[in-house]
């Protein structure tokens, strides 16, 4: 196993697959990983953060595999019983993961901390690595589409995604910091992975939180970030209507533009060999290879090419 510090800045699933192939080549305790809040939301009263839990149920190895989120195996009795009631149910949460959303809530009401929490979380999950959130602070992300303003979670799950999108409201950004540990993590490693999520609603998020970027700049890190982009298409999620939405091109290009100030290798698909050019143009040097994780073999190889860019 390779023994270098290692920070991730991670999305939900796209991220935690890149992840799941990472910890088979690196120690996990020597890697820290830096996820986006700014979906989190309340949900039948409970505060959920699907990142947190789709990062850390992947490397427990518990995840629903074929959803990418949840616990596998997982029963939804409680949903399936609020709607009998006639509540409205459309935020899928099984019943092992309501355990998790129940203990977050009630630890966060006796007063502590996300990052506390999920330390927690972490530790009875069996987790080694340091899931960090990338703040303590409130932060929503928020819509703006042709039919209304709407949180993320109402855009992205309630009505897929389907609405044209005018915009990005990013609530509490002015005034949120980093979460205990994300900056030493990101100034002390020696490299720094923007995994391949969606780089407005997921690394944007993170980004937007008061020195994070300006860490990443310092950090002495070699910085590489993984395209979400491949053949001009998401390789998961509304990223195409988000960019679109911004005006942006929708395009590996795009991406390496919006991390061009810190970044130092841009890694892209094989299938965008000829953005080549024109995202080293940009700044970044680039690595062409398989970025499309169809299994843990594609995981792991990704993985590996990530650490050979390392000197």
């Amino acid at each position: 196993m390779v023994s270098i510090m290692i920070t991730a800045l991670a999305g939900g699933v796209g991220a935690a697959k890149f992840l799941s192939g990472l910890v088979k080549i690196v120690d996990p305790k020597d890697l820290s990983v830096v996820v986006n809040t700014g979906d989190d939301v309340e949900m039948y009263g409970l505060h959920v953060s699907p990142d947190l839990d789709i990062v850390s149920y992947t490397l427990a190895g518990i995840v629903d595999e074929t959803k990418g989120w949840g616990i596998g195996g997982d029963t939804f009795n409680f949903l399936d019983a609020l709607q009998r009631l006639g509540f409205e149910a459309w935020f899928k949460i099984g019943d092992r993961d309501l355990a998790t959303n129940v203990y977050r809530t009630v630890r966060l009401k006796q007063g502590f901390k996300l990052s506390q929490v999920t330390a927690e979380i972490s530790k009875s999950l069996g987790l080694t690595t340091k899931i960090l959130p990338m703040t303590d602070d409130n932060f929503v992300t928020n819509i703006v589409t042709t039919e209304k303003t709407m949180h993320l979670q109402e855009y992205l799950v309630k009505r897929g995604a389907r609405d044209e999108v005018l915009g990005v409201e990013f609530v509490g950004a002015a005034t949120a910091q980093p979460a205990d540990g994300v900056l030493e993590a990101i100034e002390n490693s020696d490299l720094v992975v923007i995994c391949p999520s969606n780089p407005v609603v997921s690394i944007g998020t993170i980004l937007q939180v008061g020195g994070i970027r300006d860490a990443l700049k310092r950090s002495k890190a070699q910085k590489v970030a993984i395209s979400p982009i491949v053949a001009g298409a998401p390789l998961k999620g509304p990223a195409d209507k988000l960019l679109r939405g911004l005006g942006f091109e929708v395009s590996a290009s795009s991406v390496a533009k919006l991390y061009a100030d810190f970044l130092d290798c841009f890694v892209i698909d094989l299938n965008d060999e000829q953005e080549k050019e024109r995202i080293e143009q940009i700044g970044p040097q680039v690595k062409v290879t398989n970025i499309v994780m169809k299994n843990l073999e594609d995981k792991v190889q990704l993985a590996k090419c990530i650490l050979e860019l390392l000197h």
